[in-house]
């Protein structure tokens, strides 16, 4: 099968895979609601006594909220979401490299199918419910869609890069447990779904808004929002991230850790 054939059945594939686990999406759509309503009388309290705190007013943040509830499954923000560390275990992963298409593109393909499914099982409800409950922003015309599309699928690709490196690690590390922790914590605190980077101050601004992570997160809700437009930012990360784990492949060929098999 060629590439231009292989890769949109993967993507379906990864839809369709993800598909036969609806109540588990659901359940984590009513999580995300339930978690989205109490966050959002936080934020509407916090902004309620610093108006425009970063550059946000009451129904920017509100909005924050419950598009970021939306982005936790498709950009897998709490991590994981790939089966390699499995394989790399069973030693599976030796019959993944042999075949005549490229690991990590044949990895995405099938998470960029699961983002979408979880984009409309679990990501569109808390968005609908926060906007009958507490009414939120939109883009302003179908230009804006647009990008906020484009820059949403780039924060896809940047957090799957991002995963995939972690993932590979189990080559070395064994057990992937501490640094898939280490991960979560900074995906959480530094993609902007815990509080919006706008309002860390100083140099742990600076940062966090230098880092990947706010490419999955933040970069998207400004577009979202009309505050800037980190398209460029986004592409860099993706670009850089996915030639480390192109590299970390290459590696992996010549150690494969193969744990009872």
């Amino acid at each position: 099968m060629t590439a231009i054939y292989l890769y949109p059945t993967l993507i379906l594939y990864g839809f369709r895979k993800h598909a036969t686990y609806v109540w588990a999406a659901l359940a984590g759509a009513f999580t995300n609601s339930v978690f989205g309503i109490l966050r959002a009388y936080v934020l509407i309290a916090l902004w309620q006594a610093r108006p425009h705190l970063g550059g946000y007013d009451v129904v920017d943040a509100v909005t924050f909220c419950f598009v970021t509830q939306a982005m936790i499954g498709p950009m897998q923000l709490f991590g994981g979401g790939l089966g390699i560390p499995e394989r790399i275990r069973s030693g599976d992963i030796a019959l993944d490299l042999v075949r005549p298409a490229s690991l990590q593109a044949w990895t995405l393909a099938e998470d960029l199918g699961r983002a979408a499914y979880l984009l409309v099982v679990r990501g569109l409800p808390p968005t609908l419910l926060g906007a009958l409950l507490f009414g939120l922003t939109h883009p302003d015309g179908p230009d804006r869609w647009a990008l906020f599309g484009l820059s949403f699928l780039l924060g896809v690709v940047v957090s799957f890069a991002w995963r995939y490196l972690v993932a590979l690690s189990v080559c070395w590390l064994i057990d992937e447990r501490g640094v898939a922790t280490v991960s979560m914590i900074l995906m959480t605190f530094f993609s902007g779904l815990a509080l919006p980077l706008t309002i860390f101050p100083g140099w742990l601004g600076e940062l966090a808004r230098s880092l990947p992570f706010a490419a999955m997160v933040q970069v998207p809700i400004d577009v979202y929002l009309g505050k800037g437009d980190g398209l460029a930012f986004q592409v860099l990360w993706a670009a850089v991230l996915l030639a480390l784990g192109a590299a970390g492949t290459r590696l992996v060929r010549h150690k494969v850790v193969i744990q009872g098999g």
